[in-house]
């Protein structure tokens, strides 16, 4: 049996597949109200395919509990925030979550971490509980880092298809882990040591980060000098070595806008390219603001309470607001629009998040002037035709009607 700890955008989705492919499975989270939930056969949060998986995984049994289970093997799956001053991940979910799997365990039980950490978290946090309790690790308790490597809006798509990394201090415990994933992986499992399986995670939201930010940077050279920076990118890409993205408002979800500053956190002096794509990323917010201001006076508004924001997720077509960049953008609001309203909409959201949040397009549309798009949702991209009439600013280059800003 696995007891799966934590089961949130990671936790709940890694449950449900192992358990959709006939592993015994336990899940375990501290949030009476979300097992109440799930023991009431409801999904919290909306997924592609994550319904049908929760069904099929339901027929095969799996179980939510309040409480740790005694079994062989658990999964570690909760959540790894960052400390905004220091810039270091805070490893306090885990390292309590693997104190309580001790209270239960038995000997010879695998731990298996699957939060993200910064290299060197693992040894640092929790073996350090681990050996406080008496074990000892290789003989009494074995542990692993698998991270998950899933996005939201395609997670049952990608937990399936996508390849894996197992960090283990033996290669038979490795090994063992990887045979575990295999039941439902169908991509690539590779098997390396604890703190490179660590590293190569972070690595890898590091490395888009920072193609992100020279794509948002390009954006602010090119609107310094009135040039098309998506003319300017569709004609480099043309080069077959060439594969710039597109700008946006910002790097959001709980990924790519928080592994880096693991990297900067851990090694000041040495991640300088990584701090500085940091910055440029998380400065868009802000130009996106000064970009709407300079739209209000060359249109003469002067009611700043009609500009409404289009798009509160930090992705489109998923209800995942961490990290987004509208929140971030509604947090300096108050610098660049002296306190005005602004109003919001994402048909994702059902739940009022921050002030003047609509939850129906025709009213949204109907009390806005200036539609500032952040989120490009299926919803807005086949209704396009409903900005007409608006004065938009489109900071992801999806609406293409006469007259529209750009970043």
């Amino acid at each position: 049996m696995i007891n799966v700890v934590g089961l949130g955008y990671i936790g709940l989705p890694t449950a449900l597949m192992f358990a959709a492919h006939g592993v015994e499975v336990v899940g375990t989270d501290y949030n009476r109200e979300l097992v109440d939930i799930l023991n009431a056969g409801k999904t919290t949060f909306e997924e592609d395919g994550l319904e049908e998986l929760f069904a099929e995984a339901v027929s095969k049994g799996i179980r939510f509990s309040y409480e740790y289970q005694s079994t062989d093997l658990y999964i570690v799956a909760v959540p790894t925030p960052y400390d905004k001053t220091s810039k270091k991940v805070d490893a306090g979910y885990v390292a309590r979550a693997v104190e309580n799997v001790m209270e239960v365990c038995p000997r010879g039980a695998t731990v298996v971490v699957e939060s993200t950490v910064s290299p060197g978290t693992i040894d640092k946090y929790v073996r350090p509980v681990i050996e406080a309790k008496g074990f000892v690790i290789g003989e009494d308790i074995h542990l692993a880092h698998a991270p998950e490597r899933i996005i939201p809006g395609n997670m049952v798509y990608e937990l399936k298809h996508n390849s894996r990394t197992i960090g283990a201090d033996s290669r038979a415990v490795g090994e063992r882990v990887k045979e575990l994933y295999g039941s439902f992986c169908e991509g690539e499992i590779i098997v390396t040591d604890i703190r490179t399986a660590e590293m190569t995670k972070v690595v890898e939201n590091t490395f888009r980060d920072i193609n992100i930010a020279f794509a948002n940077e390009l954006a602010k050279i090119c609107r310094s000098d009135n040039m098309d920076v998506q003319e300017i990118i569709r004609i480099a890409n043309k080069h077959p070595r060439v594969n710039i993205l597109s700008p946006g408002p910002g790097v959001g979800g709980h990924c790519i806008s928080v592994d880096p500053w693991f990297l900067v956190g851990d090694y000041p002096g040495l991640a300088n390219i990584i701090l500085s794509a940091r910055k440029i990323n998380d400065s868009m917010p802000d130009f996106v603001l000064e970009r709407i201001y300079q739209i209000m006076k060359e249109n003469v508004m002067t009611d700043v309470g009609r500009v409404g924001l289009y798009g509160l997720t930090y992705k489109e077509n998923v209800d995942d607001t961490r990290e987004s960049p509208t929140l971030q953008l509604l947090e300096s609001m108050e610098r660049h629009l002296c306190g005005g309203q602004i109003k919001v909409y994402d048909p994702y959201v059902t739940e009022d998040k921050v002030p003047n949040q609509y939850h129906d397009l025709e009213a949204f549309l109907g009390d806005v002037d200036l539609v500032v798009l952040l989120v490009g949702h299926d919803e807005i991209r086949q209704q396009m035709e409903k900005l007409k009439g608006k004065i938009v600013l489109d900071t992801r280059y999806i609406c293409f009607l006469d007259g529209t800003y750009r970043l």
